[in-house]
């Protein structure tokens, strides 16, 4: 009996202590993790940052208003001669200074972390392919620069000053965050063999990249098709553009002067046709094979993946995307960063066959 009441006494302290012990166990961590292609296999879709759009608020690493510095071993011997189209006045910028201006004048400070990584490492080849592109072959119009760039307007470089002055008061708070960026991707390219990688980049696909070859007719094996799904949920995904006939008429005569625009409207586009990834590579108008690029030019479309109709003389265009479509899609890389993938997932989804490197700085 004693040993019986002894067992009872035991089984209601292990009742009574077991909901405390399970209070500080681990609970199994039911995150996906990114697949293949980089992408987690069951995420809901959200809607990324966009370059356009940065009104959400900033991301957590940084809180911290303590300004970070360069790693010591960091040099910044290597230098970017950059023309200024404003002034007419070429400036001599160190790298680890461009990759700061050049990460923000392509996307918003508040982008995800690895996005915004992904494309300091893009620019960063981008830029040092056409530094080495000029030196070895200069252009005259260029002055002695690599490049040129209209600062004040926020394209490819902008200075830390301008950053201030747009940011004030989040000056601290952004600026860190690139700090953080800078340190850890400084000095690292994509290299295709022993050559730096022609990295393109954009604002947003059509869901689909597109190949160089279909673009430019340069074929790059790195340049292909890939997916892009999160580009659909982005703000900008699709736009209209509505023209009347005379304005779709102006506009057609200057890449097609040659076109015959008869009468009725709605026989002016002829044949279409488009890349894999649903880009327009050539279209009719009035019996005149145009570019799909130069048709997204005369006609101001953000792509030129499209689609146009024509009802009572009004043309209507249905874009998809933002851009040119070939190489790493902004909005695709705040996507899948937001999912999981670090910027090095990033760039080898949007580059494969291409290595990441670390070139002497």
């Amino acid at each position: 009996m004693k040993g019986k009441t002894i067992l009872g006494l035991l089984l209601f302290f292990m009742m009574f202590l077991i909901p405390f012990l399970s209070i500080g166990a681990k609970i199994p961590d039911k995150t996906d993790k990114p697949n293949r292609s980089g992408f987690s296999s069951s995420a809901q879709p959200q809607q990324p940052q966009s370059q356009l759009q940065s009104q959400s608020k900033p991301q957590s690493q940084v809180q911290s208003q303590q300004p970070q510095s360069a790693p010591p071993a960091v040099q910044n011997s290597a230098q970017f001669k950059i023309l200024d189209t404003r002034s007419n006045q070429v400036v001599t910028v160190d790298d680890r200074s461009f990759l700061y201006g050049a990460i923000v004048t392509e996307m918003s400070p508040e982008s995800q972390l690895e996005a915004l990584k992904a494309q300091g490492v893009a620019a960063y080849t981008y830029y040092s392919r056409l530094r080495e592109q000029e030196r070895a072959n200069p252009t005259a119009s260029l002055k002695g620069a690599d490049f040129s760039a209209d600062t004040q307007g926020w394209k490819i470089y902008v200075t830390k000053a301008q950053m201030q002055e747009r940011w004030g008061s989040r000056f601290d708070e952004y600026y860190n965050k690139l700090t953080q960026i800078v340190n850890a991707v400084y000095g690292q390219v994509l290299k295709s063999g022993n050559d730096l990688a022609d990295a393109t980049y954009y604002a947003i696909s059509s869901g689909n990249t597109e190949t160089s070859e279909d673009i430019w007719g340069g074929k790059r094996t790195y340049l292909v098709s890939v997916a892009s799904p999160g580009d659909i949920f982005a703000g900008g995904y699709q736009t209209t553009v509505t023209l009347g006939a005379e304005q779709f008429k102006a506009a057609a005569l200057k890449i097609a002067p040659k076109a015959s625009l008869g009468a009725d409207a709605a026989k002016w586009v002829g044949t279409v046709s488009r890349t894999a990834a649903g880009s327009v590579k050539s279209i009719e108008i009035g019996g005149v094979s145009v570019t799909g690029n130069d048709a997204r030019n005369a006609f101001s479309l953000r792509s030129a993946n499209f689609t146009v109709t024509c009802k009572n003389n009004t043309f209507t265009f249905v874009v998809k995307g933002y851009g040119h479509g070939v190489g790493m899609s902004q909005i695709g890389a705040d996507y899948m960063a937001s999912q999981g993938s670090t910027y090095k997932q990033i760039l080898a989804w949007y580059y494969p066959t291409t290595s990441l490197t670390t070139i002497n700085t």
